[in-house]
This record gives C-alpha cells, sequence and structure tokens, in this order.
C-alpha cells in the first residue's frame, strides 16, 4: 500500500514536472488569477517603463477596480488598465451630453440657445444634476447614440428610463472623446471644442480634483469629475482631464468603483494622477 502511494506521488510529480496539470489547476481557480497589469508604449526611451512601474506602484495598495487611460501626443505615449471594463458613468457623462447638444447644433446650422448656454455652464462648473436631466430630455435617446455612434464610442451605453448617471462607460471611449475636444477633427467643430474645454476648465474650485492632483505649474487644466454611491461596488468615483503645456499635450481617465468613501476613490486617482504628471514633466 505504501509503495502504491509512493508510486502516485511520483506519477503527479512527473505529471506537473511537464506542465500537464498546470492548465486543470489554473482553470479550477479562476480567482487566484493575476490582476490586469498597467501596459505602456511611448516613442520616448524609457517612459513607458517608468510609466508602468510607477502607475503599478500607486495602485498597489490601493482597493477598489480601477481603470487608466493616458495618451500624451507630444510622446506618443499611451497606457492603460482595464481600457474595457464598463463603469457606471456618473457626473462624467455630462461631457458626452455637452458635445452631443453642440454636435447636434452644428447639424442645425445653429448657435447654442442662451438657455442652453446656462443650462451647459452649471452642468460642467458646478455639476449640477437638474440641468444635465433637462438636456438628457431635449436632446432624447435618438441623438445621444447618433452622437456616439459618430464618436467612434461603440462601448458607451447610454442609461436608460432618464438615469444618464448610470451610462456605461469605458476609459477607451472617454480617452476617444478627449482626443475630439483637444484636436481637430469631423465630429466636433473648432468652436464647439474650445467651448468644452473652456467650460471644463471653470469647474468650481471644490469640484477641481482628480486627475489635475499634481500638475506642474503653467500646464493648463480641464477637467470633469464624477462619484455616485450604490449598494453594489460602493463609490464610483472617476476623473477626466486634458492638460497641455511644458512640452507635452496629454489626456487621462481614471475610473474607479468598490470605493469605501469617496475621498477613498479621490485619493486612489490623485495618486495615479500624481506620477503621470510627475513622470511626463521629467521626460
Amino acid at each position: 500500500m505504501t509503495s502504491g502511494i509512493s508510486r502516485r506521488a511520483r506519477v503527479l510529480a512527473a505529471a506537473v514536472g511537464t506542465g500537464v496539470l498546470v492548465p486543470l489547476v489554473a482553470a479550477a481557480t479562476p480567482a487566484s488569477a493575476a490582476p490586469p497589469a498597467v501596459s505602456c508604449t511611448s516613442a520616448k526611451a524609457g517612459l513607458a517603463t517608468k510609466l508602468k512601474k510607477d502607475i503599478t506602484a500607486a495602485l498597489a495598495t490601493r482597493k477598489g477596480t480601477v481603470a487608466v487611460g493616458l495618451h500624451d501626443r507630444s510622446t506618443n505615449t499611451t497606457c492603460t488598465l482595464r481600457a474595457s471594463s464598463a463603469y457606471d458613468s456618473a457626473s462624467v457623462v455630462k461631457v458626452t451630453v455637452l458635445a452631443t447638444l453642440l454636435w447636434d447644433a452644428k447639424k442645425s446650422n445653429r448657435y447654442l440657445t442662451d438657455r442652453e448656454n446656462t443650462l451647459a455652464k452649471a452642468m460642467i462648473t458646478k455639476s449640477d444634476n437638474a440641468a444635465t436631466t433637462t438636456l438628457w430630455k431635449q436632446l432624447g435617446m435618438t441623438k445621444i447614440k447618433n452622437f456616439l455612434a459618430a464618436a467612434g464610442m461603440t462601448q458607451t451605453k447610454p442609461g436608460a428610463n432618464g438615469y444618464w448617471g448610470l451610462t456605461q462607460i469605458t476609459v477607451t471611449d472617454e480617452q476617444k472623446l478627449l482626443k475630439l475636444l483637444t484636436a481637430k477633427n469631423a465630429v466636433l467643430s473648432d468652436n464647439a471644442r474650445s467651448y468644452i474645454l473652456k467650460l471644463m476648465g471653470q469647474v468650481v474650485s471644490s469640484q477641481r480634483w482628480g486627475t489635475p492632483y499634481g500638475v506642474p505649474s503653467g500646464v493648463t487644466v480641464a477637467v470633469k469629475n464624477g462619484w455616485l454611491q450604490r449598494s453594489s461596488n460602493g463609490w464610483r468615483v472617476h476623473s477626466v482631464g486634458a492638460f497641455k503645456g511644458g512640452g507635452h499635450d496629454y489626456v487621462m481617465t481614471v475610473l474607479t468603483h468598490g470605493n469605501s468613501t469617496m475621498n477613498y476613490g479621490i485619493t486612489t486617482i490623485q495618486a495615479v494622477a500624481k506620477v503621470i504628471h510627475k513622470d511626463l514633466a521629467a521626460s
């Protein structure tokens, strides 16, 4: 009997040695799979490696699920983490609402009305929910979906039944939108782009946390944040930003959920933003 056990042990050891059992073990315990890694590429020597290392370190002790997007035109640098994971948008979707409004007005060859301007300013600079609801209803689902299609934001799913804050967003699509805001394109006119960036540059001081954290002096900032607490996945806390100056022209998205408090989510986002600004400024 002893020899039988020994022989079985030897067989198992041999099988493990050849890798035969490894797929079976991995398949049986998917929960132990390694979390997705930060991925970076850059035309600037050493920058991708530095960013990957520093963003990874910034998130190493943070709880919750975090998605990150960075693109710097000046050095052709891109970083991503969970780029296609869906998050409840909270107020970050307000930039999409304004972009849709301006895109639709351009199609009708008209300027925004005074009322629309007032609503847009409140929606972006103060994150006014009532103003957002008014514009969301005015636009309607068809126009919103048509804008998303025109912008190539194929992963964004508008919230149903007027719940714009439950729109499903991804880093990939938020980065697409930020890139549309910051470079000439056929979707948004130059006037529309500058108008959106102007309002994102006038966000009230109490809401200028997140991606602008640690930004070098002399760099212009455009930001929109979102925060929402729900019974599952705790607090969603998000920040999108566009930054220009110091030899760089970059856009950044950080989406988070599973935060115990709003401040916890803000701290996570700012840990990522701080190292990104620092690494780019040093490059």
